[in-house]
């Protein structure tokens, strides 16, 4: 074992048998782990970052794993050393949560929904620590006050779905904190979180790590995390891993081909000041690319005034509407024709709702929708149809936005066929061809949506709905799912194909690195308004109202010498946007700021 290392990972293999035979998850990797340190593990899905995770806490052996190879040395709190890739699970229970703590990706499903959140955090305390239950409820309380949760008492007796995605996050670290581990792994923590809890949440554990000496394991495939939370990183690929050095090394000195192309692909914030036009980003290793700028036209394509959308709460024994969310309050924006109109802002805010009640799959309260000269809000269901081939929508999770049963020739053919626009061979040709536009080969065109990854999957959906040749996308948090690599070449994807053939986008999304490379005009949304919206230029390089400016000092940057402290942090709770019957609240009421450029001044509560 290495010097004063916590865990050394030596030599790792681990296989999997299928029904096609054995998988290597992963082939041979080696790290080491020393206390208080940060080391992040970087890599696209499929690399096989989690199963290292998996195996060092040897739970990779329930999801059909086998450690067939190589050696896992844990330096245990006692300060006798064990092989963990040998030691039997009854011990491994003891180690579990006292020792090796662990942060899962998805916070729903590392939380049980029948227990309430004191209970939980109770649980281990009491298990490893042998407190009493009033020892173990005061030091719960303390836990949540650590990771920042308002209201601790009150949080104690509440169910996990009674939080919000952040809240949940917070009560998971403070789980995994509980017993105060000598090793905490984090697997892809920040992953489903806007970006201001995604800041708090880092802060939050690097705050936790330099007072408690833990060493930490941190997965991610966000460069920019990285950047802010490294001390070491280790790349890897492909089950393997290709290099590892300093956080300065790794993104100033990168010496493999694999962090070169890595690293071209993150879009960083303020790579686009001085430039008015989006433009495709330069990819590592990439022949004839075209970079040019995308003017569009400056002639409206769709003109959306006071648009209002409500939900009714229900409550009571007979299921009354006791309240309103109002989740989309007088909003006003224009698209152009060939342009990208963004919609920012963190969860919550009604930027899909803006998107969803365009296509009247929510029908709005109130408020105009022009589009291309028609009144979407006035049409009946039947001249609604056609109007909606030439907008269309491009989902978040196109998982759950694709058949399983059906081949993937036949979903992306299926517009054509509700619409009658092509038959047979000639429907074939133009299928094939969209496959070669979203750069897919065409033998996939026989495979069903499992068989392909995320970022694949999304290539689908953008050739589904492009099938019918629309004027106009909206684009519903696309890329946020995806692998970084695989991010930058679905947006120039997407940018090509508005340069080529005109599109217009209504690009909603929480990532303002990707924003600022897409957008001509920026609409940043909080609480159901738009608090500031003009030229994507004027946003970002003079923001001026407070709560944009709270979100980009929000975004980490994928640079780790511009880390950010936590006193840069200090969020205001957003508000509830429930209301009770008979709230009216006031109008929206703007200052023009420079040309395009205007600001909130109706009181918005930040």
């Amino acid at each position: 074992m290495l010097d004063n290392a916590i865990a050394t990972i030596e030599n790792l293999r681990v296989e999997f048998e299928t029904k096609n035979g054995t998988v290597v998850g992963v082939e041979d990797v080696s790290f080491d782990i020393k206390p208080g340190e940060t080391v992040c593990i970087v890599g696209e899905s499929g690399s096989g970052k989690s199963v290292s995770s998996l195996s060092l806490m040897r739970l990779i052996d329930y999801g059909g794993g086998e450690i067939s190879g190589g050696r896992l040395l844990f330096d245990r709190k006692g300060g006798e050393e064990i092989d963990l890739a040998k030691t039997d699970q009854s011990l491994m229970r003891t180690i579990r949560g006292n020792e090796i703590g662990m942060i899962f990706q998805e916070p729903m499903t590392a939380l049980n929904p029948v227990f309430t959140v004191g209970r939980q955090l109770t649980e281990g305390l009491r298990l490893h620590k042998k407190l009493s239950r009033e020892a173990a409820e005061a030091r719960a309380l303390e836990l949540l006050r650590e990771v920042r949760i308002p209201e601790p008492e009150r949080r104690l007796k509440q169910y996990p779905h009674e939080l919000s995605g952040g809240m949940r996050q917070r009560v998971v670290i403070a789980m995994a904190m509980a017993c105060e581990p000598r090793l905490l792994i984090a697997d892809e923590p920040t992953t489903a979180l806007d970006v201001t809890i995604q800041a708090e949440i880092l802060a939050l554990m690097d705050r936790l790590k330099r007072e408690t000496g833990t060493a930490v394991m941190f997965i991610t495939h966000d460069m920019a995390v990285v950047a802010q939370m490294a001390d070491r990183v280790v790349v890897m690929f492909r089950g393997n891993k290709v290099e590892e050095g300093t956080v300065e090394e790794i993104f100033e000195t990168p010496k493999h081909d694999y962090t070169k192309a890595l690293l071209a692909a993150v879009p960083k914030l303020g790579e686009m000041t001085g430039t008015d036009l989006p433009r495709p980003m330069k990819l590592f290793g990439v022949e004839g690319q075209n970079l040019d700028p995308i003017p569009g036209e400056e002639v409206p394509i769709l003109e959306v005034k006071n648009l209002v959308t409500r939900f009714p709460v229900q409550g009571g024994l007979l299921r009354r509407t006791v309240a309103r969310v109002h989740a989309v309050e007088d909003v006003s924006f224009t698209v152009n024709k060939g342009q990208t109109l963004s919609l920012v802002g963190e969860s919550g805010c009604g930027k899909s709702t803006v998107g969803r009640s365009l296509m009247r799959l929510v029908e709005p309260e109130a408020g105009h929708v022009q589009f291309d000269g028609c009144d979407v809000l006035a049409q009946s269901q039947k001249e609604l149809r056609k109007i909606r081939r030439d907008m269309q929508m491009i989902f978040q999770d196109p998982f759950a936005s694709l058949n399983p049963q059906m081949q993937l020739m036949e979903q992306v053919a299926e517009p054509m066929r509700n619409y009658g626009t092509h038959k047979g061979s000639e429907m074939q040709d133009r299928v094939a061809h969209l496959f070669d536009r979203v750069e897919l080969p065409r033998s996939f065109m026989k495979r069903f949506p499992h068989e392909l990854s995320g970022g694949q999957r999304q290539r689908i959906a953008i050739a589904r709905a492009l099938a019918l040749n629309p004027k106009l996308i909206v684009a519903d948090e696309a890329v946020s799912a995806l692998d970084v690599s695989v991010q930058a070449q679905v947006l120039n994807l997407m940018m090509e194909l508005q340069a080529e053939l005109g599109l217009s986008y209504l690009f909603i999304s929480h990532d303002m690195a990707v924003v600022e490379r897409v957008s001509h005009y920026v609409g940043v949304m909080y609480l159901g308004r738009i608090v500031e919206i003009g030229p994507r230029r004027a946003v970002f390089e003079d923001p001026q109202h407070p709560y944009t400016r709270a979100l980009m000092k929000a975004v980490p940057i994928a640079d780790p010498r511009k880390r950010k402290s936590e006193k840069d942090l200090n969020f205001k709770p957003i508000p509830s946007p429930i209301h009770p019957i008979g709230y009216e609240p006031a109008p929206s009421a703007y200052r023009e700021v420079s040309p395009g450029h205007k600001i909130l001044t109706t009181e918005s509560g930040y």
